[in-house]
């Protein structure tokens, strides 16, 4: 029997980097054009940062809520989970997010602007490399358009926007919406790495970077 310290990230997956990127490949094709709608939605989201308000907060948070439904039914439970049993647990994960946000925006405890400090320059930083580089990462490591994950239709960019949004809250760290985001974004960026995948680059700064700079932004001034 192997000693433990012989095995590698890659041992304990139950599924290959094809079989990732040929999921997310069908499921481009199933849901195709649909893409084009949730990329306007990301950058209707960007423009909207530009006025701030309860309005503006209730808009953008139910508008991540519904996306996030949309990912934890038609690609979690509905795909990821046929090649990744711990999907199912993952799903619920997304579904808790949904229901804060869906809370947090009927209240209208969120309003949402670009400001000029660390945690705002990060957070409009990773809302633009959600919505228009992430799907630019699979052409790049040579799998092609048919394979890019897009905001509000894979997990990954949509999730990254998300903690991008949560830094520009006026009100400050929203660490319960924070949560969730942050533990996908450390999961799934530790699977990528194992597959070898770029994005696991991305994935796991996001998490880490975005609770230095909520926490930094959190802290009293002197």
């Amino acid at each position: 029997m192997p000693e433990w310290w012989t095995y590698s990230l890659s041992d304990f997956l139950l599924f290959s980097a094809r079989t990732y990127y040929r999921m997310i490949e069908r499921h481009n094709a199933a849901v195709w054009p649909l893409q084009m709608v949730t990329l306007g939605l990301g950058l209707g989201i960007a423009a909207l940062l530009r006025r701030p308000g309860t309005r503006q907060g209730r808009l953008i948070s139910l508008t991540l809520a519904v996306l996030w439904s949309w990912v934890a039914a038609g690609f979690v439970w509905a795909r990821y989970a046929a090649i990744n049993w711990a999907a199912v647990y993952l799903g619920w994960l997304l579904v808790i997010e949904v229901l804060l946000l869906v809370y947090a925006g009927l209240r209208g405890r969120l309003a949402f602007r670009w400001r000029r400090d660390a945690a705002g320059s990060l957070g409009i930083a990773l809302l633009l490399t959600a919505v228009v580089l992430y799907p630019m990462l699979a052409p790049a490591q040579g799998r092609g358009w048919r394979q890019a994950e897009v905001f509000g239709i894979a997990p990954d960019p949509t999730v990254v926007a998300t903690v991008g949004l949560l830094l520009l809250s006026e009100s400050g760290p929203q660490w319960s919406l924070l949560v969730t985001p942050v533990l996908w974004c450390l999961i799934s960026g530790v699977t990528l790495l194992a597959l070898g995948s770029l994005e696991g680059w991305v994935l796991l700064p996001a998490a880490l970077l975005s609770v230095g700079a909520a926490g930094l932004r959190g802290r009293p001034r002197p």
